[in-house]
């Protein structure tokens, strides 16, 4: 990204036309991240709160008057609880390496708070590459333009990785073929070569499926097999249970198509399966992606430059998290560990002790978190302590006792990786901080120096941390350094291009697992299987029987979960909230586009905008999301209605495994008058 500033003031943003990844071009979120930074909404000073919670209801204090009520209140708890019973709540923010990650959790785990299990995006899939193939890796995004097939499994290329399009395009220029398979017809999906549209949840019973087919007619790469893959006659003997016919009696997809896609796979090379973090947001996540992943190793497209699997990159920086989050800080025994996902229980049902205090930063739970009338019940707790560390003044501050202003991108140091490409890069600030807005490190820092805490790491500089984070010894970052990070601005990882043309995973047995002993000693099943989603037609028939339409929430095509969302030009590209419907569950319900309908089930109820549409198969609803609650209609947002039970590995977030009933409801005061763009 290249910032233009005049003035002391950014006037212009643009995508770098020299990086090889973004070529020029940003994502239609940041294309006018200057709207963020000089947004009304932004928190400049730190506050207090001085009316009731929920109310807004603030006045403006001095740092010191805030840190040193957050280190009375710290040590008041401590002092009568223990210290288990503060809760940091955190995820990615800016999604920075420094600002994600570092004095933060050392100022925690030195306090010897609550450890957050922070699994609300890619827990369930990454738990699932690990015991598959044993790391966070796959192809190289840049060689999947040699790619003769790529299937864009789960994942909204348009609207959550607009760079991939690009090498789609190039890819399809030179011979390539695109597959979608998505239960939401989105844009790309329409502008696919073929897309198939399965029922939400089960892409394993698919996979196997898929894998019975290639099988059955030799279809598979046995050198492959034998050199590099263990447990396969364990494998083979679980997907003979699942011919093509049984897989689309579960997914709604032909058993021709099944077979057609097996054959496509097979005679493709390179080939590369895409696959999104959307599908593994089910409570059967885990056991999705282990499927999905073991199709590579069963053909051998692992060998090709470009080919395999990509679910994240995100292990191939070896970036030295130790150093940076000194987990050495702790007490002995840890503090206890609490899944982010629940974070309603946490703050409703949890005793021994309960939690008395929660920091917020890098996150809008109460906007973001599952089963939000739970968790927002867990906010107006007088009793419960809050501070915020916000960019802008989200839902979550509204709740808050504290407020304290956070800088954004272009006024601080950071380091930057990727999910997807494998470039790492220096994120230099341009503007100095709006009003009294302070990163998360220096934040951390000034608690620490509060609190009294005396350890030397609480005086290391930005700098000081990035040179931590590249002092790992890993060969992916050999001879990157901060001084050449700053002549140079991003450089790429020392990576094979094809990191598993010849084995080397990073499993217990060295291979690809298709039977894991690790997940057998933990009373997992040892040979992946499709469980239905817990709520779903055949997981939960009779709750299925009260709310027949299974809901998924998938990312909005103009905000990053709730980010942007703030933003009149974000807000008035993507239309209203809405709710897209198959024609026949709309006429079921007398529902036409442009009605506003109920959304409801045993959780909450919210009112969206109907578009009735080719948008999925029947039975299944779409919600692009994550509006703010302010803007909805009655000021409820989406996830009142999601889950928060976790997914089978990882602990990971089920927000797609939802049943709901729909019905015609009363237009909101002040409605919108069109339905919205289509997408």
């Amino acid at each position: 990204m290249l910032v233009h500033v005049k003035d002391g003031r950014v006037v212009r943003v643009m995508g770098d036309p020299d990086h090889p990844v973004t070529r020029g071009f940003l994502c239609v979120k940041t294309n006018h991240y200057e709207e963020r930074v000089y947004s009304p909404d932004r928190v400049l000073y730190p506050m207090k709160r001085t009316g009731p919670k929920g109310s807004g209801q603030f006045e403006r204090i001095s740092w010191d008057e805030a840190l040193t009520t957050i280190a009375d209140r710290f040590r008041a708890i401590i002092a009568e609880y223990g210290a288990e019973a503060i809760l940091p709540y955190s995820y990615a923010g800016t999604i920075g390496v420094l600002q994600y990650g570092s004095m933060d959790r050392r100022f925690f785990h030195r306090l010897g708070a609550s450890r957050l299990e922070r699994t609300i995006c890619s827990a369930a899939g990454e738990a699932a590459m690990r015991s598959v193939i044993g790391t966070k890796m796959g192809p190289d995004p840049e060689d999947m333009v040699h790619a003769r097939l790529i299937v864009a499994w789960g994942v909204n290329v348009t609207s959550s990785n607009p760079h991939q399009w690009p090498i789609i395009e190039e890819a399809r220029r030179r011979g390539g073929k695109l597959v979608v398979i998505d239960p939401y017809r989105y844009k790309g999906a329409r502008e696919a070569d073929w897309h198939l549209s399965p029922r939400p949840g089960t892409d394993a019973a698919l996979a196997l499926g898929l894998m019975h087919v290639l099988i059955r007619e030799g279809w598979i790469d046995r050198d492959y097999i034998e050199r590099y893959t263990l447990g396969f006659d364990r494998l083979r003997a679980k997907v003979a249970e699942w011919p093509p016919e049984r897989a689309a009696a579960v997914t709604g997809i032909p058993a021709g198509d099944i077979e057609r896609l097996a054959r496509l796979w097979w005679e493709s090379r390179p080939a590369v399966l895409r696959v999104g973090y959307g599908l593994q947001r089910h409570t059967n996540g885990g056991s999705t992606v282990r499927a999905i992943c073991m199709i590579p190793a069963l053909t051998g497209h692992w060998r090709d430059r470009g080919g395999g699997f990509l679910l994240s990159n995100s292990g191939s920086y070896g970036l030295n998290t130790f150093a940076l989050t000194r987990p050495d800080l702790m007490p002995t025994p840890p503090p206890r560990a609490i899944n982010m996902i629940e974070l309603g229980k946490a703050l409703t049902e949890l005793t021994d002790p309960p939690v008395k205090a929660l920091f917020v930063y890098n996150s809008n739970p109460a906007c973001v978190a599952p089963n939000q009338s739970k968790v927002l019940a867990g906010l107006l707790r007088e009793d419960l302590f809050i501070v915020v560390h916000e960019q802008v003044f989200t839902d979550t501050c509204r709740y808050a006792d504290i407020v304290l202003p956070a800088t954004t991108q272009f006024e601080h140091t950071d380091l930057m990786t990727s999910y997807w490409h494998l470039y790492v890069q220096l994120n230099e600030p341009v503007i100095e901080p709006l009003g009294e807005a302070i990163p998360n490190t220096e934040l951390f820092r000034r608690l620490a120096r509060a609190m009294g805490f005396t350890e030397p790491c609480f005086r290391d500089s930005d700098e000081d941390l990035i040179r931590q984070a590249l002092s790992g010894g890993s060969p992916f970052l050999e001879g990157i350094t901060l001084e050449r990070l700053k002549r140079e601005r991003f450089i790429k990882v020392n990576r094979p291009a094809a990191p598993f043309a010849e084995g080397g995973f990073g499993t217990p047995s060295g291979k690809v697992e298709f039977y894991s002993q690790a997940l057998a000693e933990r009373g997992l099943d040892p040979v992946v299987d499709y469980t239905p989603p817990a709520e779903s037609v055949d997981g939960s028939p009779e709750l299925a029987a009260r709310y027949p339409i299974a809901l998924i929430t998938p990312a909005a095509h103009h905000f990053l979960n709730t980010t942007f969302a703030n933003l009149p030009r974000m807000r008035q590209r993507e239309g209203v909230p809405t709710i897209f419907l198959n024609p026949a569950d709309a006429a079921a319900r007398n529902i036409r586009t442009g009605d506003w309908v109920r959304v409801f089930n045993d959780r909450g109820s919210v009112r969206l905008q109907a578009r009735v549409g080719d948008w999925s198969q029947p039975g299944v609803a779409i919600a692009p999301s994550i509006w703010w609650s302010r803007h909805m209609p009655d000021g409820v947002g989406i996830n009142v209605l999601t889950t928060d039970r976790v997914s089978d590995m990882g602990g990971g977030a089920a927000f797609h495994t939802n049943l709901v009933q729909v019905e015609l409801a009363d237009p909101p005061a002040e409605a919108a008058r069109d339905a919205g763009p289509r997408r």
